[in-house]
């Protein structure tokens, strides 16, 4: 039996945890990478640290620290390995919609289990439908309790969980979670994930074979986009992933500039780093993610306020400011990775040195929702105050 997570008490102790963490995971990196070695004890050190109880309300035993210090820790951990600070993500959208819609017993239980150490695993997407957003998980609910059957993919965190939540609909089309807990009857989770980017996640199939679910393990999630800013809760974090994919490529290009890479013959210069056009190629993206960041703490403080009162213009501004944040981050992840080979040259292209894990965790996160719409969807609210999508 493991013992009981640590408790965070503040923000400045989540921070330093993730500094000493990401230095911890980095070593390793990339080799779980090429190996497609998954972490199991990095994630037992990272539950176990209570980072994943962070954001856990001060009534029921956590530090509910800031949105904006939940991004920064995901991007401390992202910029070490991108997979671990991912398999995270879905957990803590989840410690949110369990303290906004569950009755007090359930959030005494489950709230009270994730400080103790418990991981939550994700169920939600589906592949092969006709667009991303639908679904045809199916929930049937009876007096006592509710039959599920469907089946899920980049089920992100389930493998490695303690409760899987799975999004399910009703007869009425309202979205409902269900939280199965691991090695229930009917829930399989396969360990198919394929994908070049994001190699450890295990962001594979979860099925539920007519999964019977008592009604102290659902909760209505299609309220919670309804009254509160849910959607921007679980964009905060893919936004630090983003943030920590940039920060991690910056500084290896840094690194790879000052001691691999070799002066292009016209520059007249003896290191590449005196190089002018490499100079300003690196001040600019240096210029990208201190602004990108500054944008990820602004995001995380209008989320702060849009939980504290989720008013329809706090949480409309959290919306907004997450969504900016997120095409910001989702840009500067891409540059970066790209840029690091642009600059160091060819000897970055050395299987020796695993540089592609960071170009393919940055492409292959970043696609997880466009940032085109996000684009749009704040120019048709600036323009035409049309309201802002909620998921």
């Amino acid at each position: 039996m493991a013992e009981p997570a640590h408790v965070i008490r503040s923000d400045a102790e989540a921070l330093d945890i993730a500094e000493r963490l990401a230095e911890r995971f980095a070593p390793e990196a990339q080799a779980r990478d090429k190996e497609r070695r998954l972490p199991r004890a990095e994630l037992d050190a990272f539950s176990q640290s209570g980072l994943w109880g962070m954001t856990v309300p001060r009534a029921f035993g956590g530090a509910q620290v800031s949105y904006a210090t939940v991004a920064q820790v995901f991007a401390t951990i992202a910029s070490a390995d991108p997979s671990i600070a991912q398999i995270a993500q879905n957990h803590i959208s989840a410690v949110h919609f369990i303290g906004l819609l569950a009755d007090a017993q359930q959030k005494a239980h489950f709230l009270g289990r994730i400080l103790a150490g418990d991981r939550f695993g994700n169920a939600s997407s589906e592949s092969g439908t006709s667009h991303g957003g639908r679904m045809e998980t199916r929930l049937i609910r009876r007096a006592c309790d509710a039959v599920i059957r469907g089946r899920k993919f980049y089920s992100t965190g389930a493998l490695f969980a303690r409760f899987v939540t799975v999004i399910a609909l009703d007869e009425q089309d309202q979205a409902w979670v269900a939280i199965l807990e691991q090695g229930t009857p009917g829930l399989t989770i396969v360990d198919d994930w394929d994908g070049f980017g994001q190699r450890t996640t295990a962001s594979g199939t979860v099925i539920i074979e007519d999964v019977v679910v008592p009604a102290s393990r659902l909760l209505p999630v299609h309220l919670a986009y309804e009254y509160s800013a849910q959607g921007a809760i679980s964009q905060i974090t893919h936004v630090g992933i983003d943030a920590g994919i940039a920060r991690g490529a910056v500084r290896e290009t840094i690194r790879l500039l000052r001691n691999l890479a070799r002066p292009w013959r016209e520059s007249g210069v003896v290191r590449a780093s005196d190089d002018p056009y490499v100079i300003a190629q690196v001040g600019d993206l240096q210029i990208r993610l201190l602004a990108a960041e500054a944008m990820m703490e602004r995001a995380g403080h209008s989320l702060d306020a849009a939980v504290a009162d989720p008013t329809e213009q706090r949480n409309t501004a959290a919306l907004v400011a997450v969504a900016a944040a997120k095409v910001l981050t989702t840009e500067l992840a891409l540059l970066a990775a790209n840029k690091l080979f642009e600059l160091v040259g060819t000897r970055a292209t050395a299987s020796t040195l695993g540089l592609d894990r960071l170009w393919r965790d940055a492409r292959t996160h970043t696609l997880h929702d466009p940032v085109r719409w996000k684009v749009h969807a704040i120019g048709n609210h600036t323009l035409n105050e049309a309201p802002m999508p909620r998921r």
